[in-house]
């Protein structure tokens, strides 16, 4: 077993990172828009023990390589096949938050045969209740700093992990998530925002038939609880979880809960 966390890449294009720790049937975690794989660091430490923990960049994150063209979000699901066929793993237990989450859920749509169990944190399915006039919208206001304005992903980075914290934040808290905000690949982190506004996997809930798990934040603002319930009353059996006064990136704040609950619908399955 390893007792520490190594970094390792899938090779290939785009050539994909990733933290892993441990042996055993693999945990896929799946960072949201503004994270990567170090976001899972205690994640990795807990499920180490009885599982092979891994935690990628997804492309365009962190240590993995930049693409040329625009973004087609089923690319990241076809990039977790790469990885798991690299560690020579049929399948994986999958992670995802927030955006992590939506792409969990193309993955298990597009390769239900790969997926063991499905947990979601702080996501949703899709933007389809958005009208076109309304994801066009958000898509400019969540552009218009970086693109119009000539910030740089560290200049809005504090303002971002601020709406992101619940009542469990502490100021390491903060800068954790500040510093990973903060070394965004600007170009392609605009084609995952554009990519991600106009994908809608909504239809694919009540086809999922692996075990799945939902975990939410209660003090998570931008996808409230009430959000996970709705999803999980789509999915068969699935089972939901609310950690207290936790925000959105909950396996931060409280990693006990979070990691508790996730191990404990691992060892009932």
């Amino acid at each position: 077993m390893s007792i520490t966390i190594q970094t390792d890449f899938v090779p290939g294009k785009p050539r994909i990172a990733y933290d892993h720790m441990g042996m055993g049937e693999v945990v896929l975690f799946l960072h949201g828009i503004g994270g990567n794989r170090t976001n899972w660091h205690t994640q990795l430490r807990a499920f180490a023990p009885a599982y092979h923990a891994v935690a990628w960049d997804a492309r365009g994150y962190g240590l993995s390589d930049d693409y040329d063209g625009p973004l087609d979000f089923g690319d990241f699901a076809k990039d977790i096949v790469r990885l798991l066929d690299h560690l020579e793993a049929d399948n994986a237990h999958i992670v995802g938050l927030s955006m992590g989450g939506r792409i969990a859920l193309d993955f298990v749509a597009r390769y239900p045969g790969r997926v063991t169990t499905l947990t979601l944190s702080g996501t949703r399915a899709s933007f389809a209740q958005r009208t076109p006039a309304e994801r066009d919208a958000f898509l400019r206001l969540r552009k218009k700093p970086l693109v119009e304005d000539g910030k740089e992903p560290k200049d809005i980075a504090p303002g971002i992990a601020k709406s992101l914290m619940g009542r469990r934040s502490t100021d390491a808290h903060f800068d954790q998530l500040v510093e990973s905000i903060a070394t965004l690949h600007k170009e392609s982190y605009i084609k995952t925002i554009e990519a991600s506004t106009y994908y809608d996997r909504s239809a694919a809930l009540e086809a999922i038939s692996v075990p799945t798990l939902l975990v939410y934040g209660g003090d998570d603002r931008l996808n409230r609880p009430g959000l996970g319930r709705e999803i999980a009353a789509q999915i068969s059996d699935a089972r939901f979880v609310e950690i207290q006064d936790a925000g959105h990136l909950c396996n931060i704040e409280a990693p006990a809960e979070f990691n508790d609950a996730i191990l404990s619908f691992l060892e009932a399955r």
